[in-house]
């Protein structure tokens, strides 16, 4: 099984709008593949059509070898899924709203439970019930359902969103111990793109429907280009400093005050003695090298991002 999942000219078309338009995903077995798009890009509706929610209008999807149709069964006991904000049973407890959920998949392994709420970290949760969680509790136990009955393929859209810098730390290496120790492969969306850039080995940039980028994070890696980033009190002054003295060409005036220079033969040592010559103050200088964020933004033409 080269890919475990696979989608061929995928389209959607709402109310005579083509909302997604003849993608091409490939996410092999046992990776984690980041999907990554601003609000409205498309991803959510591709889950949900990966998930059997929306049939496609038109393309084909391939999952564990076989074309998914709606008569597909078997292959969504093999997924775990969270797609969009996760709902329960709010007046049952979590233990509750577990024990249901394994009884409509016919998975009746009587640990899975306790190991789901012990991975995602909820504790002395026994007799509340769900209305009392905050978001992040939520969001922990939709996560807690979805590994539940250890899927081979896990499905996550925004499955961060409401956590604090600490949980979403612990759901990142969670998510990287399902995939390595446990061979889940992970199909996640996040607007996090540093947490993307982090646990991610495949990425996937869609905007407007359209997938205009899939490439391995190690090679987005190799491809970032160091630079010395400095912020100074004159940019203006600064960039013609470095132009007319270091014969400079290679940099961008990022705003008034901050430079980033390209030019890998000059030194910080360098470009500093020669602006405290000529009497510009620097306040910082470092050097940086180009994250994800802006590989993505780049790929966007420059567009926010949103979700």
């Amino acid at each position: 099984m080269t890919y475990l999942l696979k989608t061929t000219d995928l389209t959607k078309v709402f109310n005579g709008i083509e909302v997604v338009s003849r993608v091409n995903m490939h996410i092999r077995k046992g990776e984690i593949y980041g999907f990554l798009g601003p609000n409205g890009a498309g991803k959510t509706t591709i889950m949900k059509m990966i998930t059997n929610l929306v049939k496609p209008t038109s393309g084909e999807i391939e999952i564990f070898d076989s074309g998914l149709t709606s008569e597909s069964y078997e292959v969504l006991k093999r997924m775990g899924t969270i797609i969009e904000y996760p709902i329960f049973y709010e007046k049952l407890t979590a233990r509750e709203n577990l024990q249901i959920h394994c009884e409509y998949m016919g998975y009746y392994n009587k640990q899975a439970i306790d190991q789901a709420l012990n991975l995602v970290n909820l504790k002395n949760i026994d007799n509340k019930p769900v209305k009392e969680f905050s978001l992040g509790m939520k969001q922990r136990l939709g996560i807690a359902r979805a590994i539940t009955t250890k899927p081979e393929l896990l499905i996550l859209d925004e499955p961060i969103n409401g956590l604090d810098p600490i949980g979403i730390r612990e759901l990142r290496d969670l998510f990287q111990m399902l995939c390595k120790d446990y061979g889940i492969t992970i199909l996640i969306s996040s607007h996090i793109l540093g947490e993307i850039e982090q646990m991610a080995d495949t990425i996937g940039v869609i905007n407007n429907g359209k997938l205009i980028e899939e490439v391995a994070m190690d090679q987005v890696r190799d491809n970032n280009t160091e630079y010395i980033e400095v912020v100074v009190d004159n940019g203006s002054k600064a960039a013609f400093i470095l132009q007319d003295k270091l014969q400079i060409s290679n940099f961008k005036l990022i705003d008034a005050n901050k430079i980033r220079i390209y030019d890998a033969s000059m030194t910080q040592a360098e470009i500093s003695k020669m602006l405290v010559i000529h009497d510009i103050a620097i306040e910082a200088i470092s050097k940086k090298q180009s994250s994800l964020e802006e590989y993505f933004l780049k790929l966007i033409n420059g567009g926010g991002i949103h979700a």
